[in-house]
């Protein structure tokens, strides 16, 4: 398993975040710390700034310099792994460059769960909803699975919507999943991805995992009882994860 950490220095709520000090740490090497800890035999942060790539590897970590043009950090792993020469078959996990607090174990977890699912060119996460409020809350993405547990669909609407009046009032909605954003890919998989054009329900939802299913690719998932710590967006998010570090986690 690689990892390759998407990281830009623009951000429109918080610039520079990549950089931002987190209990001694910048915030990169916090996400690169979980990388290494969940045993991947290589770690690579991918980036287009001078800046991100002289403090990763200030701390003895991989840089892998990318174009300042893409349009979603998955485009920039698509370079990275052309770059970096990574075999078709390797699997590579996108580990988002402002997640200083994923589980190193979901790490492994997610790419396991491709090994274990030849059939399937991409994996990620998902945890159970627990209150009202997650599901009808459109920045936590929803999906659903078959039996199987290859993903359906992705949406920000609550699904699966429940047609029964009692069950909407109810506290949670029974088999709601939330995702977790983090993905595992067969290396060749990804430049193909690249290559496919935004479809109609991408740009609907602005959600880049639904060009996979649009084009007839699976999607393997993972169920875990909780979900992951967001990730860090803004200002608050900032301070949020400060005080975790702060208190020792």
């Amino acid at each position: 398993m690689i990892v390759l950490i998407p990281s830009r220095y623009g951000s429109t709520r918080l610039p520079g975040k990549a950089l931002a000090d987190i209990a001694g740490k910048s915030m990169i090497e916090r996400v690169h710390d979980c990388a290494r800890a969940s045993g991947a035999r290589r770690v690579v942060v991918a980036t287009d700034d001078r800046r991100i790539a002289a403090v990763v590897q200030g701390f003895g970590g991989e840089v892998c310099m990318t174009s300042a043009d893409h349009r979603s950090g998955t485009d920039r792993i698509a370079e990275a792994i052309a770059l970096l020469g990574i075999g078709a078959d390797e699997v590579v996990v996108n580990l988002q460059g402002d997640e200083p607090l994923m589980p190193p174990a979901l790490i492994r977890r997610v790419a396991d769960t491709l090994l274990a699912h030849p059939e399937a060119s991409m994996a990620t996460a998902a945890h159970a909803i627990h209150d009202r409020h997650g599901f009808l809350d459109p920045n936590l993405v929803k999906l659903v699975t078959d039996c199987n547990g290859f993903a359906l669909y992705f949406s920000r609407a609550p699904i699966p919507w429940p047609r029964d009046e009692d069950a909407r009032a109810g506290e949670y909605a029974v088999d709601a999943l939330g995702h977790i954003g983090i993905y595992a890919y067969r290396a060749g998989f990804v430049g193909r991805y690249a290559d496919w054009p935004q479809c109609p329900l991408e740009r609907i939802e602005s959600l880049e995992q639904l060009r996979v299913l649009w084009n007839g690719e699976r999607i393997a998932v993972c169920e875990t009882p909780q979900a992951a710590a967001r990730g860090v967006d803004t200002p608050e998010d900032l301070e949020r994860v400060r005080a975790v570090f702060a208190r020792g986690a």
